[in-house]
């Protein structure tokens, strides 16, 4: 089937009645509950996007011939991997870059996997053809997912099976003809319960030992499966108006614990069973996390714009721009956004055609970019908040200016040097949406651990970044020569 509407996107959901908790309560429709309706219209409008703008957005299935998601296409020129790009900027600019978890990211993830999937055979061919049909499924079904990576955070001294309930954490309980039985509990499923499917996958930074082989799983089941519920966190959408939300009352994802309940996996849908040397080389051995930082990389830029445009827009309307301090803290905005930029040129024009015939990005480009950005992102949200001042604290409501009585005060007491009061304060609601929210909160602090605790990564590359050729620079100049110990 060619790829999916934003109508049948919410059809495929209501039909599918999964198991989500929020507020304390089992939703019955997740596509009419409150937390939740306005980040699924969100949602469906990717997807009608994709109609909207079909010559960049879809392409020729290898398969059908159907028209599908060109986020799914596996690239094999840099200008096929160009075009992917441009297809994942077009979804990002409908949320600012603000949706983390939108459908590409784990498209990127499912075509790299399916592709180089002779990992997986190390344990039996059966889980490579499997990791190679998902991919073909997944394409040719538009299927949405949600994914989850890490272990309850119980004591993170301990590896898995020496925790006091070793039983916590998602874990093989049996295999049988047919497939799998697993228990447990998982996180942190980003759009947990707003998609058709859950991937579970091993975590990207934190490695595991043969003693967790029993938790070392790679799967992936649709999210009505019996036994699988979805216990959300708090809703970040209060109900408020796009005006007085603009950004939490369209695009708050929501994060979900899930729960696995002896839950069954056939066979055919299974990657990886207990071998933690699998799913430790996962992400890197079959090249997802390059792509995947692809589209981490491309969808950040989108989002530097628009903190950019926020930024330039305060300092017009309340005349601060010839300041100099205000002049330097644009400036870091703006060169933050060129070296991104960079980062993702360098990566596409160095790309080279790996073994399995897929055009891959320079990951030293994109992994400098993915280590950077979390560390820079609360910088640009603090430069916003210092430049909007007092006036993130003053902003009235759209029911004020609608008050008869005192909308005039209000639109005469928020007029700015260069705009009417109506329009600072629709313009310093969003500033506060990105920086002082509950939305604007988890922004932060999701970019921040985006991949993993940014310490954790930080080791990981120096311990991987090659660093003899700098410090032979060195040893040259000074006449000495590499000591070698005993």
């Amino acid at each position: 089937m060619p790829a999916k509407t934003g109508k049948e996107y919410i059809e495929r959901l209501k039909k599918a009645k999964s198991s989500v908790y929020i507020h304390g309560e089992k939703v019955d429709d997740v596509t009419e509950h409150p937390a939740l309706k306005n980040v699924i219209q969100s949602m469906a409008k990717l997807y009608d996007l994709q109609y909207e703008k079909a010559d960049k957005m879809l392409y020729t299935s290898p398969t059908t011939g159907e028209k599908v998601g060109i986020t799914f296409m596996q690239p094999t020129t840099k200008e096929e991997l160009i075009a992917r790009r441009e297809a994942i900027q077009e979804w990002a600019r409908t949320s600012a870059g603000m949706m983390g978890r939108s459908p590409d990211y784990l498209n990127a993830e499912v075509m790299a996997m399916g592709i180089a999937n002779d990992l997986f055979a190390e344990d039996d061919p059966m889980y490579a053809e499997n990791a190679r049909k998902y991919y073909e499924y997944a394409r040719e079904n538009d299927i949405s997912l949600t994914h989850t990576l890490i272990h309850p955070q119980i004591n993170r001294s301990k590896a898995q099976h020496e925790q006091k309930d070793a039983n916590v954490s998602l874990h093989l309980v049996e295999k049988n003809k047919d497939g799998i039985i697993v228990d447990g509990i998982r996180l942190l499923a980003t759009q947990g319960g707003i998609t058709d499917e859950i991937l579970v996958f091993p975590s990207t930074v934190k490695k595991s030992s043969e003693g967790d082989d029993p938790y070392s799983l790679a799967f992936a089941i649709p999210n009505n499966t019996p036994g699988v519920k979805f216990i959300c966190r708090e809703a970040f959408d209060y109900g408020k108006s796009h005006w007085d939300h603009p950004l939490g009352s369209r695009f708050e994802e929501g994060d979900a614990i899930v729960s696995f309940e002896n839950v069954f996996v056939p066979w055919e849908r299974v990657f990886v069973c207990g071998n933690s040397s699998i799913c430790n080389r996962t992400f890197r051995e079959t090249n997802a996390v390059v792509h995947m930082s692809h589209q981490v990389v491309a969808k950040n830029v989108v989002k530097t714009e628009f903190i950019l445009g926020v930024v330039l827009l305060i300092m017009e309307a309340i005349g601060i721009e010839q300041f100099q301090h205000v002049k330097d803290k644009g400036t870091e905005i703006m060169l933050t956004l060129e070296t991104m930029r960079s980062h993702l040129y360098r990566a596409e024009h160095n790309a080279k055609l790996d073994k399995w015939g897929t055009m891959t990005p320079d990951f030293a480009a994109l992994d400098a970019a993915r280590n950077w950005y979390p560390r820079i992102y609360p910088r640009l949200v603090e430069i916003l908040r210092i430049l909007g001042a007092s006036g993130l604290m003053a902003i009235p409501t759209e029911a004020d200016f609608n008050n008869e009585e005192i909308g005039d005060i209000v639109r005469r007491a928020m007029q700015g040097a260069n705009i009417d009061g109506y329009e600072r304060v629709q313009l310093f609601r969003l500033a506060w949406d990105i920086t002082m929210s509950a939305f604007g909160s988890r922004q932060t602090h999701y970019e921040y651990y985006f991949f993993g605790d940014p310490v954790r990564m930080g080791m990981v590359y120096f311990d991987g970044y090659e660093k003899d050729y700098f410090k032979d620079l060195v040893r040259e100049f000074l006449g000495t020569t590499k000591v070698t110990t005993v």
